[in-house]
């Protein structure tokens, strides 16, 4: 018995394949797909922009300076979302000044208290 894996195609294999593919019918497009806005680039899930209004923020703020632990796990399984946009919160926290400076796999330190928290929350309701 011979077995073979990754067996090679030549390009003019793939051409012929191809040309057969396209020569069976018309294309359908979905215009939903089609006419769908363009994704941005480096969206919520790949940790891009976060705006420091954004509910989810202010609720991933509300966990790390009520249990006292900021790292991009716990913010994960706590709030059920994916680790890019886990550990963008806690890079802005730390840019706010809510968390110190990551030290290895140790969590970050809580440098704000509940009043922090109060203030956040008040300043956000009474724009």
């Amino acid at each position: 018995m011979i077995r073979v894996h990754g067996s090679y195609v030549s390009e003019e294999e793939i051409a012929r394949c191809v040309k057969f593919v396209r020569s069976q019918s018309k294309p359908k497009f979905d215009s939903q797909i089609i006419l769908a806005p363009p994704v941005s680039e480096g969206g919520d899930e790949e940790g891009g922009e976060v705006d420091v209004n954004d509910p989810e923020f202010i609720e991933a703020v509300k966990i790390v300076v009520t249990t006292g632990k900021a790292s991009a796990s716990f913010l994960q399984r706590r709030m059920k979302i994916g680790y890019n946009k886990a550990a963008r919160y806690v890079e802005i926290m730390e840019e706010q000044g809510i968390v110190g400076a990551g030290q290895g796999s140790k969590p970050r330190d809580v440098l704000v208290g509940e009043e922090f928290l109060e203030q956040l929350l008040h300043k956000k309701f009474n724009q």
